[in-house]
């Protein structure tokens, strides 16, 4: 009877040591890391990134809402945060449409008002954005957003934000025609609000 106790035991132990090992080196940066980040987003009226994942309960029902497509639903590959919602700005933006907040059961996502949200800041690059380098007049990111002359404005027809009005719902980096060979764009989106400052 010890004998096989014992090989239960044995095995339990490499069992835990193949499902551990990957989970231990993960744990530097990789299941635990938020997959907050440059224009990498939570939806309006996200609560702080550090309770997040365990007030989410990944219904979906905030991916489902969103007409635009905007929110996705990221899958296993980013550990504990598999199964919660993010919005890829350069990819899809968010048009603060609000049905998000609406369908929340958890309060995960608060219900606030369009011009209150808060998922980050846009901050312009000005040594890649072609206006502030006097190579082209470009009037996208002012353009498309949504609070002109509030959250951005023109001065000398260049974009400045405005950090008391931006949503951070990132219309201004999906416009914005200049994208760098890392992936960024002329203005991007950091995820200041979340308690995450990179």
């Amino acid at each position: 009877m010890n004998r096989i106790r014992n090989a239960r035991r044995s095995f339990l132990k490499i069992l835990a040591g193949l499902f551990l090992l990957p989970a231990r080196k993960a744990c530097a940066g990789g299941i635990f890391q938020s997959p907050v980040a440059t224009n990498r987003l939570r939806p309006p009226g996200a609560v702080s990134e550090e309770i997040f994942t365990g007030k989410c309960i990944r219904c979906g029902r905030c991916i489902e809402v969103c007409p635009y497509r905007s929110i996705i639903q990221l899958d296993a590959r980013v550990g504990i945060h598999a199964g919660t919602p993010l919005i890829r700005a350069e990819d899809v933006p968010c048009y603060l449409c609000m049905k998000c907040v609406e369908v929340c059961p958890t309060g995960t996502l608060r219900r606030i008002r369009q011009e209150d949200t808060r998922m980050g800041l846009a901050v312009v690059d000005r040594h890649r954005c072609i206006t502030w380098r006097e190579e082209a007049l470009c009037r996208t990111c002012y353009n498309v957003c949504p609070f002109k002359e509030k959250a951005i404005r023109l001065d000398e027809l260049r974009p400045v934000i405005d950090e008391k009005y931006c949503t951070g719902c990132g219309l201004c980096t999906h416009g914005c025609p200049i994208s760098t060979e890392d992936g960024r764009k002329a203005v991007n989106i950091e995820p200041l609000y979340s308690g995450l400052r990179r």
